[in-house]
């Protein structure tokens, strides 16, 4: 049995909220649609990697409650082993998302719950799975200190370490250092070099500062221009995939991390695990929802045949 793809990260129920506009402090009015469905983007790409072959378990904390069921339905109806701790004295995370109908902008409001509890602790209870991954990946949800811990721990073992610095902030001295791959979309690449990345080559350049910082390679993802790869050695932007129609790019960032992760757990090689990981995020903006709209391995591979 090889070793599985071992995922740190934050779940949370989001609940969307259409409506003409926003209520003002003291108003109640009428909205015009409600969606409930599972979100965080650690558990979106523990889906995503299970959906495109691998072999995923999902670290994080719930409540003991309604969203913590949801959580457990949606790891389950993917193939995700929970890796969990549950507790009474919190409430599984959740987001409130207001969307403006007319325009589709929006306004959230996140309370992480339970999982802004995630401690360096926390972790080094879940230290022999996370030391026995094929590839261990954090993103910066839960609280930075346990992010770091648990890529220390990674980094005893002989497994591949990612570290997808979303949402974006400052990140401490010497965490890239324990990365083989950080994977930053434009503006978290820009938050984090302070360089401007719209192009390919602004791109490369923000890639290189991530090296001199300790990251192994750097993935940047670029939207609808597809993905650049970036190490000591090659350089190489990978274009992007089309699937059809775009409905929703919410979860594409986190697509792309989970196929990507399950195509080095395979071996497959770095550049060609990046291709992967664009054809999978591809499919996923075609459909609506984060986690629901991840596709399986099949259509992936059609895809990419294609």
């Amino acid at each position: 049995m090889s070793a599985p793809i071992v995922i740190l990260g934050v779940f949370v129920a989001d609940t969307a909220y259409r409506a003409d506009r926003m209520p003002k402090m003291g108003e109640t009015i009428m909205g015009n649609s409600f969606k409930l469905g599972p979100g965080g983007k650690g558990s979106n790409q523990s889906v995503a990697a299970a959906k495109a072959g691998g072999d995923v378990r999902m670290i994080t904390r719930l409540g003991k409650d309604a969203f913590a069921d949801i959580a457990l339905a949606t790891w389950s109806e993917a193939g995700v082993v929970p890796e969990i701790e549950q507790t009474e004295d919190s409430y599984t995370g959740a987001a409130y998302i207001f969307i403006e109908e007319s325009t589709g902008n929006n306004a959230i409001i996140i309370s992480p719950g339970a999982a802004g509890t995630i401690d360096v602790p926390f972790v080094e209870r879940q230290a022999d799975l996370i030391r026995g991954a094929s590839v261990f990946m954090t993103q910066l949800e839960q609280p930075m200190p346990a992010a770091v811990r648990a890529l220390e721990i990674a980094r005893e073992g002989s497994g591949v370490t990612i570290l997808n610095p979303a949402p974006a902030a400052e990140l401490p001295e010497g965490m890239l250092a324990l990365c083989d791959y950080v994977t930053p979309n434009e503006s978290e690449a820009e938050s984090i070099t302070g360089l401007p990345v719209s192009t390919v080559e602004e791109a490369q350049a923000a890639a290189e500062i991530l090296l001199a910082r300790g990251a192994k390679a750097a993935i940047i993802t670029l939207g609808e221009k597809g993905a650049l790869y970036h190490d000591a050695t090659r350089s190489e932007h990978v274009p992007p995939f089309s699937a059809g129609a775009v409905v929703e790019t919410t979860g594409a960032g986190d697509a792309f991390n989970g196929a990507f992760a399950a195509a080095l757990a395979e071996g497959m090689d770095p550049v060609d695990a990046v291709r992967f990981g664009c054809a999978c995020a591809a499919i996923s903006v075609t459909r609506p929802g984060t986690a629901p709209s991840m596709p399986a391995r099949a259509e992936i591979d059609a895809l990419l045949a294609g």
